[in-house]
């Protein structure tokens, strides 16, 4: 029969005591439960809303920490939240377990038989769950529920030193929020946690609480694929300015002659095509946040009369005579290096210094050391439910092979590759229970400097015809850019994802851009210019 003694009780709370930091305290609690109590794996989470969030997992693999529990859809979980004291699950029990086949150094499909579960309730109010397993059937039957009930008061102690009350209701707030802002359903979709725990990604978030509840202008720089729109969002969240509106602009997706239009509005009649009065994006942002993404994509004229807005805080739509006041707080993205970008003429010194009061660099995913693991995780998650599976899981040949390539695409290849390979276990999965990811699944992924050398860079001095500077600045580079879309389209064999590899940019710029340099493709594969 397992017990706990008043004895162990108390060197648990003498070492929770002696934590240096949260995370610390966490694995210390968890050091002292496996002590008292046996169990293969043991892990705490935190309620933040209607989600479960892993804080400290002993037992399991290393990506289950970078999975987001919905309660609704976990009838364990479900059923430890609504319960006031510890659930014991029959060893026989039907209700699938979070964790069956997570259990670090189990590859096999070996489902935990014992499962037990304990609230961790402070003044009534629910902060998390502790969850114990193992794979010994009916271990934890014989033990004492006043033993485990002071176990779960010392745990939620815990979480209480760690996230006050109105920190845990501020987060609550926040997340409920979200769904109330008036921002693109792309926002909404993606979500708005950033995932990871290297020393990077610390860095990020640090900067990120200290800029947010400021009103200053941030520009965000990164590769592309990093997350600049996620962090961008993070910050607005974080800010005074949360209960407004976040207005997402892409500013490469515009066509020049609109650009001005699209940013402060027009009136009727003030164009040809102006049959009615429109807001533009920084009146639809007053009082909250407006977001430009590829702001280094702007012509300069209009990148002046962002300057006028930013100084001002004025905006005159097109055709109005009248100037309005506005409220903006703008954080522009660019993957593009704009010291450069303004030492060579393409853009405005006096907007770059106006916009980087407080930069923000988003690491690449090759800087961001062991979330990788964190990451596939998460998206594994997001798959599960989308999918509709069970539970899934990744491989060790799989897990191996994700941790050993560069990510040139960043977090956004990740996410794609983790997609693509959940549909494919899926495809292949024989009890649609337990679907496991391979290396197979993954597919080809070749690092950076193991690619063949057939880019356009390295061909560029007999592939490509010489600059006709005589045309002017923007009409030359045009007419460049046109050659380098048409001749990668042409050498991928009209494959939009390969050539936006050989163009190091992404799917979905690479055809704004085209359509905007009037670049377009027939069925039949043929390629035609304005």
């Amino acid at each position: 029969m397992q017990d706990i003694s008043v004895s162990t009780l108390i060197d648990m709370t003498i070492g929770l005591a002696a934590g240096d930091n949260d995370h610390e305290r966490f694995n210390k609690l968890l050091d002292a439960i496996r002590k008292a109590i046996q169990c293969d794996c043991v892990a705490l989470l935190s309620l933040q809303g209607d989600t479960l969030v892993p804080l400290a997992m002993q037992g399991l693999t290393r990506d289950t920490m970078g999975r987001r529990f919905k309660v609704d859809e976990h009838p364990r979980f479900k059923a430890i939240c609504e319960s006031k004291t510890a659930v014991r699950f029959d060893s026989a029990s039907d209700l699938p377990d979070p964790f069956d086949n997570l259990l670090l150094d189990y590859d096999g499909d070996l489902p935990m038989h014992s499962c037990m579960g304990l609230p961790l309730i402070y003044a009534d109010k629910l902060l998390g769950v502790l969850t114990l397993d193992s794979l010994t059937p009916d271990l934890f039957s014989d033990i004492p529920t006043r033993s485990l009930d002071a176990l779960s008061a010392i745990a939620a102690s815990t979480l209480k030193v760690a996230f006050t009350v109105s920190q845990l209701e501020q987060q609550a707030k926040q997340t409920q929020q979200r769904f109330e802002e008036l921002n693109e359903e792309a926002w909404e979709r993606d979500g708005g946690e950033i995932v990871g725990s290297s020393i990077s990604m610390q860095m990020l978030k640090a900067d990120i609480e200290v800029v947010a509840p400021s009103n200053f202008n941030i520009l965000i720089h990164g590769e592309t694929g990093v997350g600049k729109e996620l962090v961008a969002r993070s910050i607005h969240h974080q800010s005074n300015r949360r209960k407004q509106p976040l207005v997402y602009v892409n500013c490469a997706a515009i066509p020049e002659n609109l650009v001005e239009s699209e940013l402060f509005g027009h009136v009727k009649g003030a164009f040809t095509s102006a049959d009615k009065t429109r807001m533009g994006k920084f009146a639809l942002a007053d009082g909250g946040t407006l977001f430009l993404d590829e702001i280094g994509e702007l012509p300069l004229a209009a990148q002046s009369k962002i300057l006028r807005a930013l100084q001002n805080n004025e905006i005159q739509p097109v055709g109005q005579d009248k100037v309005e006041t506005i409220d903006v707080r703008v954080l522009a993205a660019t993957n593009r290096d704009l010291k450069q970008e303004v030492a060579e003429g393409r853009f405005r010194s006096d907007l770059y210094h106006r916009l980087s009061v407080y930069p923000i660099d988003v690491p690449p995913l090759r800087k961001r050391e062991g979330d990788v693991a964190l990451l596939a995780g998460y998206f594994l998650e997001q798959a599960r439910r989308k999918l509709g599976i069970v539970q899934i899981k990744l491989g060790k040949d799989a897990r191996s092979k994700l941790s050993s390539y560069n990510w040139p695409g960043n977090v956004r290849e990740l996410e794609h590759v983790i997609n693509r390979a959940a549909l494919k276990a899926r495809a292949r999965g024989i009890n649609g229970k337990l679907i496991t990811v391979y290396s197979d699944d993954i597919g080809e992924l070749q690092p950076l400097e193991e690619m063949h050398d057939t880019s356009l860079t390295r061909r560029a001095d007999t592939s490509l015809p010489a600059i006709d500077w005589s045309k002017g600045l923007r009409e030359a580079t045009e007419d460049y850019q046109r050659t380098l879309i048409t001749t990668a389209l042409t050498e991928s064999e009209f494959n939009w994802a390969q050539a936006a590899r050989e163009l190091k940019t992404d799917r979905a710029n690479l055809t704004r851009l085209a359509k905007r340099l009037g670049i377009t493709v027939t069925k039949n594969h043929k390629i035609s210019t304005l």
